[in-house]
């Protein structure tokens, strides 16, 4: 009796392991996971690079020949270190060309302002004026005499003729007497045209006083001219002489040399860029942000820089804060040839990281780094990991929660979210088991195999 007893026991055992083994090996193998209760940040982690708010470029002033640069890049410069000289003879003599300029001219006013000669001969003018009415006057007297003379020729012949016609004298007498009278006309006749030479002597010679005069007068408009000129020559000088102080290009800050793009001397353009000058202490990070993502991030929001090039992984990154959102989008083709709509954000190291970093290790301008910007946080929620979720057809998340060896769809709130947890408002409570990265295929009450996911 007892022998039958014991055989039933074990076959009942036997049954009942048989049934549990069937409906256990009837079901999908899932990675699945508790809900939890925890804390949780929300964040947009994307990919960024180092970069300077500002570098200074150290340029050619002008055209002209620059000495060899002997700078390399990565060297440290301090702030009035001479980067750069344009050759020092070549503007030496820009200076010398432009003081000889400006030297001559002077010497040209001085010299146009001596009107020594000029007075001299101005005085002298009037000399020859006040000679000349004297001349004149001499002249006209000279000529009423030659009338004079004439007169009496003539009164003189008239007797003769008289005296001849009587017999009171002789022939040659009266010949004599027509030939003073002949010879007295042509000396009046002279008398006259001399007076008028004189005249027109005089009236020119009064012009000479006025022509000096003017002369002079010509000379103060042509120093007006030459001060014009001079101060021209000034100012090519002035120039000639900051062209030679901007000749020596100094650092303006403390900084490294980034790039030098000029090596050995040669003649350059304007505006060519010799080096570039960065400060590192002011190094700061940019990211590209999707615009979906950028609406919830804040200037003043906890940033972690992380990635190899901080030596740092997620978790344990350095410290920094969003500074500055660019106001304006832009369009960028991703790796997959999607075009996205990004905004760039700035990210700052916090007080004291940068000296950190520099002090472990050279990281230097355009160096890739990752950032994982905090937009939110909330303490004692209920979280599931993100890959649990999934979107239904109308948009809405879902899970697949694990009951009675069963999965069951589950609409479910979800809150705040990061790349690696969810929180979740309604629809599960702290102890629900949900599938992990469920397969499209798995539908709504279909036997699970959870697997637990440690850790």
């Amino acid at each position: 009796m007892k022998t039958w007893v014991v055989i039933g026991g074990v076959v009942l055992v036997a049954a009942m392991g048989l049934g549990a083994y069937s409906t256990w090996s009837s079901g999908v193998t899932v990675q699945a996971a508790r809900v939890e209760q925890g804390n949780i940040r929300e964040f947009v982690d994307e990919q960024g690079k180092t970069r300077l708010p500002e570098t200074h470029l150290i340029t050619m002033p002008f055209a002209g020949r620059i000495q060899e640069i002997q700078w390399l890049e990565g060297q440290k410069v301090q702030s009035g270190d001479v980067i750069a000289q344009v050759v020092p003879s070549d503007l030496d003599n820009d200076v010398a060309e432009a003081q000889a300029a400006v030297d001559r001219l002077v010497a040209s006013i001085a010299e146009n302002d001596d009107s020594t000669v000029e007075r001299s001969a101005r005085e002298q003018a009037l000399q020859f004026v006040e000679s000349m009415v004297s001349t004149v006057a001499a002249a006209d007297a000279r000529k009423i005499a030659g009338r004079s003379r004439v007169d009496f020729a003539e009164t003189f012949l008239g007797r003769i003729r008289r005296l001849v016609d009587s017999g009171g004298t002789t022939k040659d007498e009266l010949d004599r007497a027509e030939l003073e009278y002949v010879e007295s006309q042509v000396n009046y006749q002279q008398d006259v045209l001399i007076a008028e030479a004189v005249k027109s002597i005089k009236a020119a010679t009064e012009l000479l006083p006025r022509m000096v005069s003017e002369y002079i007068t010509r000379k103060d408009l042509t120093r007006e001219v030459l001060e014009k000129q001079k101060s021209e020559a000034e100012a090519r000088l002035r120039q000639a002489l900051l062209n030679k102080q901007r000749g020596t290009m100094t650092s303006p800050v403390d900084g490294v040399v980034l790039e030098r793009p000029i090596h050995n001397e040669q003649y350059l353009s304007a505006g060519t860029v010799l080096v570039e000058i960065g400060q590192l202490a002011r190094m700061e990070v940019e990211a590209d942000i999707l615009s979906e993502d950028v609406v919830r991030i804040q200037p003043g929001d906890v940033v972690e820089i992380y990635g190899p090039a901080v030596g740092a992984a997620a978790g344990s990154g350095v410290a920094g804060t969003v500074h500055r959102i660019y106001p304006a989008g832009f369009t960028k083709i991703s790796s997959l040839g999607v075009e996205q709509q990004r905004v760039m954000v700035i990210v700052r190291f916090a007080d004291g990281e940068l000296e950190k970093l520099h002090a472990a290790r050279d990281v230097g301008v355009d160096y890739r780094v990752r950032v994982r910007i905090f937009t939110d946080e909330k303490t004692d929620a209920l979280l599931v990991p993100r890959s649990a979720l999934f979107r239904s057809a109308d948009g809405g998340w879902n899970v697949f929660a694990v009951v009675s060896s069963r999965a069951e769809l589950r609409p479910v709130t979800v809150g705040l979210m990061n790349d690696e947890r969810a929180e979740i408002t309604a629809g599960l409570t702290e102890g629900d088991t949900v599938v992990l990265a469920p397969e499209s295929s798995l539908s709504d009450g279909d036997r699970v195999r959870p697997v637990l996911r440690r850790g």
